[in-house]
């Protein structure tokens, strides 16, 4: 295989890894399991919220969350929790109700940002792009909100 066919995707995923929603999901991930995780590059780190679509599709339907489901979408909200409280500077955290049978899941920041999470079993995302798309927009979303709702927020 050339470099040159190589090259597109691994720029697409240096250029994932590099932005700040997912700066800050890697410095949780590394906070969190200092010991067990050092030495390993960022992309290793998020392996795990990468599930192809053949990989999704070998998933039932419905299913409940492994507990290794259930740390990742952890993971992923607190991170898109921090970073809307590094661009407001209001503290934030998400909330989840999960209904584990069927895998329906329903997370609320304190900031208001709502977010549906149907077959949470089934939880990641394509490619680096899509998670590092999926973070920004939520904390886009929600730093908007607290910006047009600045009283609100702040009370």
């Amino acid at each position: 295989m050339s470099d040159a066919a190589v090259s597109p995707a691994v720029n697409e995923d240096e250029a994932a890894l590099a932005t700040p929603f997912v700066k800050c999901l890697v410095r949780l991930i590394r906070a969190l399991a200092f010991c067990s995780w050092e030495g390993k590059s960022d992309a290793e780190l998020l392996g795990d919220f990468i599930i192809t679509r053949k990989q999704r599709r070998a998933i039932p339907i419905i299913g409940d969350p492994d507990p290794d489901v259930l740390w990742r979408l952890d993971m992923f909200y607190t991170a898109v929790g921090l970073a809307i409280e590094e661009r407001s500077g209001l503290m934030t955290s998400p909330m989840m109700e999960m209904k584990t049978h069927g895998g329906f899941g329903r997370l609320l920041f304190t900031v208001g940002q709502l977010s549906f999470c149907p077959d949470v079993h089934r939880f990641g995302f394509d490619k680096f792009r899509q998670l590092a798309e999926a973070g920004t927009k939520l904390v886009d979303d929600a730093t908007a909100a607290t910006e047009a709702y600045r009283d609100v927020a702040r009370a």
